[in-house]
């Protein structure tokens, strides 16, 4: 696909700001003729992901054809279109879309938006129509009906959510445990969330993040073990072998693990972006190279975890010796940028923490490893945020 435009990345970013998911696609002047387009990898992707087609699964021939109900948007009109999904016997069987009426309201080379919204296939053309000014427009039209529905439903549980913890916020809670992960654990029991080791978000699709306000500590991403299979170490048994110590009765290793510094254990991390992998080594040039994560693994994971989230800061304050948490504040992200994750990775503002430990019946424990972000980092992972104060209406 070409470069977009100014024009249409502002369409693009005044999208996305509103909470619509889409992919792109470019009809050029043969695919407008012939009433065809292929279906890119990101096209393939988008309706997979969104429950609508899964090309993969699709036999090859006009009998095997899948049809969506489709709209194709004009600046204050709509009109109804078919979306064709197939797979030709020629050509190796290459996956195609088309949208019946499109030539009417597209030229070579215009930039469509596709959006699934409600079990339909929703087109408009950014190259042509300008979603801010239908937004900002005191007149209905459709374009700005869509959004809107979009946005209602995609807000849905998060204002189901913040309503929830407003109630919260009016009182102190008491701490559960006397233990750094109390201030989450305690939100979640408070919002009658099971506490458990899943890696899915913790409330209907949204992910709840808790801390101290005042402690500074780097934010918890999410947890992910290396890939066993590409790296030279196969366990986390191995690694706490390798540069774990003693410390009181416990053999362990806790450390953090940087890209931009050789920790104390004289580990660090390093990026191939050649191989799409990181990798995690030892200045011992006996050990070198010892685990290995694939980047694509790891925005899987990110994007899994925190497709929206919200970060949740407390004041910890003594009641009669007792520690309790006063919620007070919510950052609420969406959708985080994962070129940027491996910038950050490679800038040791996210950094690797280790957490093995072997018991005393002999068995290694990990609690990672952790990805984390350095405090007031948000903003260079997930686009533009919402904050909200809970002590206020």
């Amino acid at each position: 696909m070409r470069p977009l435009n100014i024009f249409e990345e502002n369409n693009l970013k005044i999208l996305t700001e509103n909470s619509v998911s889409l992919t792109l696609i470019e009809p050029t002047l043969t695919g407008l003729k012939k009433s065809i387009m292929d279906a890119t990898g990101s096209v393939r992707k988008y309706l997979t992901s969104n429950n609508l087609h899964d090309y993969e699964l699709q036999q090859l021939g006009p009998e095997s054809k899948i049809v969506i109900s489709g709209i194709i948007y004009g600046g204050n009109s709509t009109f109804n279109s078919r979306v064709s999904l197939y797979r030709p016997k020629t050509k190796k069987g290459d996956p195609r879309i088309w949208f019946s009426g499109l030539n009417k309201h597209c030229n070579p080379n215009d930039i469509l938006a596709i959006i699934s919204f409600d079990e339909q296939i929703h087109i408009l053309n950014i190259t042509q129509l300008s979603v801010d000014q239908l937004l900002k427009s005191v007149l209905i039209n459709p374009v700005k009906d869509l959004i809107e529905e979009i946005n209602g439903v995609e807000n849905a549980v998060a204002s189901e959510l913040l309503l929830m913890l407003r109630r919260i916020a009016g009182t102190p809670v008491p701490s559960m445990i006397n233990a750094d992960t109390s201030v989450g654990r305690t939100l979640e029991t408070a919002l009658g969330i099971d506490i458990n080791s899943s890696k899915l978000p913790d409330y209907k699709g949204i992910e709840l993040k808790s801390f101290r306000s005042k402690k500074g500590n780097r934010k918890n991403l999410f947890a992910q073990v290396p890939n066993w299979k590409l790296s030279q170490f196969k366990s986390s048994s191995e690694i706490l072998d390798a540069f774990g110590y003693w410390r009181e009765e416990d053999f362990k290793l806790y450390c953090t693990v940087s890209a931009t510094t050789i920790n104390s254990q004289g580990l660090s991390l390093k990026l191939n972006s050649e191989i799409n992998q990181l990798i995690e080594y030892s200045n011992e040039k006996r050990v070198g190279d010892f685990v290995v994560w694939t980047l694509d693994k790891l925005h899987e994971r990110l994007l899994e975890k925190h497709k929206e989230t919200f970060w949740v800061a407390a004041d910890s304050i003594l009641i009669d010796g007792k520690e309790h948490f006063q919620y007070k504040e919510v950052e609420h992200t969406k959708k985080p940028i994962t070129t940027q994750f491996d910038l950050l990775l490679e800038q040791g503002i996210i950094t690797v923490d280790h957490l093995i430990k072997r018991n005393n019946k002999g068995r290694v424990v990990e609690k990672g490893p952790l990805f984390k972000l350095k405090p007031n980092s948000l903003s260079l992972l997930f686009p533009p945020s919402n904050n909200y104060n809970l002590l206020s209406n």
